[in-house]
């Protein structure tokens, strides 16, 4: 299986290919729309899957959807993020950090309004659109957070941040379901672990570090 990082801003975006299948790993905001479709109108992507309902990296989604024609999908129970709250701006001091990280700017993140395809849950596949990966269910960032397991490799959005250090992210909806989530990232075992923010780890550089 191919993987490609496709850095926006602060954010990581993958690109997961097997043969002549893509799937699309989280979208960023909109100043990086045409950069993530010049990728993507090149692969025969057919999904994107978000980890998270944050802005900084559901933005393109509903974007992309439409440009490439294919589906969108979340985990379940942050459908109500990206779906019923038109036009939502996150403002003040956490508004700001998110637009900072995120790289779209300081003032506003603004979050799109769409409806996903489908809902992911624990132990779905992305067989059906040519990729040998499961979902995995790692709520506490948000409560349907949600984490992809190609093989070895393990995508986890914003489950955990890798700033300066692997850490549980500033942000978190339910920072007990957070730090279990933690924990079951570091049983997976998995070989490398990728973030939507920061540069990805070896499995093994999580074993003694306190969440």
């Amino acid at each position: 299986m191919r993987l490609k990082i496709i850095k926006c801003g602060g954010v990581n975006c993958y690109l997961l290919s097997d043969g002549g299948s893509s799937v699309l790993i989280d979208t960023a905001t909109f100043k990086y729309r045409e950069k993530l479709y010049e990728v993507c109108k090149r692969e025969n992507v057919r999904l994107v899957v978000l980890t998270h309902g944050h802005p900084d990296h559901t933005g393109n989604a509903a974007f992309l959807a439409k440009e490439l024609n294919i589906p969108s999908a979340i985990g379940e129970g942050d459908e109500e993020l990206v779906f019923g709250r038109p036009g939502e701006i996150k403002r003040g001091l956490m508004g700001k950090l998110s637009g900072l990280i995120s790289g779209a700017g300081a003032e506003t993140v603004i979050q799109p309004v769409f409806l996903p395809a489908y809902i992911l849950s624990e132990g779905d596949s992305l067989k059906d659109f040519g990729i040998n990966a499961d979902i995995i269910a790692l709520p506490g960032h948000t409560k349907g957070s949600i984490g992809i397991k190609a093989g070895s490799r393990l995508f986890i959005g914003d489950a955990l941040v890798n700033i300066f250090k692997p850490a549980l992210s500033g942000i978190c909806e339910n920072r007990a379901d957070a730090q279990k989530s933690a924990e079951r990232i570091r049983s997976l075992g998995c070989d490398k672990i990728y973030f939507g923010h920061g540069k990805p780890v070896e499995g093994w550089e999580l074993e003694n570090i306190k969440f």
